[in-house]
């Protein structure tokens, strides 16, 4: 009986995942300007404009690197855009984490901004490099001093015994360098600067003809072209 009874539940939960489902806005996707950049602007601050998107600079970075057992393994996790220069999308992290590691043996990765309160979605494809350590410290010393302090006590993505180890070393991080000192930027913390091959624009439609434009170039050195593809 208690197995039918999972089955049943096991069936109702599917056929509830099933039903989720919305009908996407009328409005389209005709064209966007010459530049993926200039259209990135555009969107990131009409993102920014809406107030039920929380994050508007929110975005999943995908990489692939190498699991415990040494093979490939895709991994993925949201970051945060700092800084659109340089023919690039910047984001900051401790070099040693499972992204860092992941980029030193892989530089390719993809950035995914979901954007579902305005029915759309940036994918952007490219290889990521590290920034020079000045715009890594320039940026540091802009980050509010706790933020500073946690990227000294995080030895992010290392295995941690408990929350108390993790509490006990952001407190012996903030007594060396107490708020309103001059906190350094740790050697093994800094940026990365995504430089893309692909930016797709995508907006929802109505009965799933939903709109994507795709700026593709074979190279960073290269000219871009936009192309439709279907949905």
């Amino acid at each position: 009986m208690a197995e039918n009874r999972d089955q049943g539940n096991g069936q109702l939960e599917r056929d509830a995942i099933r039903a989720m489902r919305r009908s996407y806005g009328e409005g389209g996707l005709e064209s966007l300007p010459t530049d993926p950049f200039a259209a990135f602007h555009q969107w990131l601050a009409e993102a920014a404009q809406n107030s039920f998107i929380v994050e508007a600079n929110a975005m999943v970075l995908s990489t692939l690197g190498t699991d415990s057992a040494g093979a490939d393994a895709i991994t993925t996790r949201t970051v945060l855009l700092k800084d659109v220069s340089q023919g690039g999308f910047t984001f900051f992290t401790n070099y040693g984490s499972r992204k860092g590691q992941a980029i030193e043996l892989h530089s390719q990765v993809t950035l995914l901004f979901p954007w579902f309160a305005m029915e759309r979605q940036l994918i952007i494809s490219g290889f990521a490099e590290k920034i020079s350590a000045y715009e890594s410290e320039e940026y540091f010393a802009t980050r509010p001093w706790s933020s500073q302090i946690g990227a000294w006590a995080s030895a992010q993505s290392a295995p941690l015994s408990s929350r108390e180890e993790l509490e006990q070393r952001f407190k012996g991080a903030s007594e060396k360098w107490p708020e309103g000192a001059v906190v350094p930027c740790p050697p093994h913390w800094g940026g990365y600067r995504v430089l893309p091959i692909s930016i797709e624009f995508w907006q929802g439609r109505y009965s799933r003809l939903h709109d994507r434009l795709r700026y593709e170039r074979p190279n960073t050195d290269s000219n871009w072209e936009v192309g439709r593809y279907y949905p």
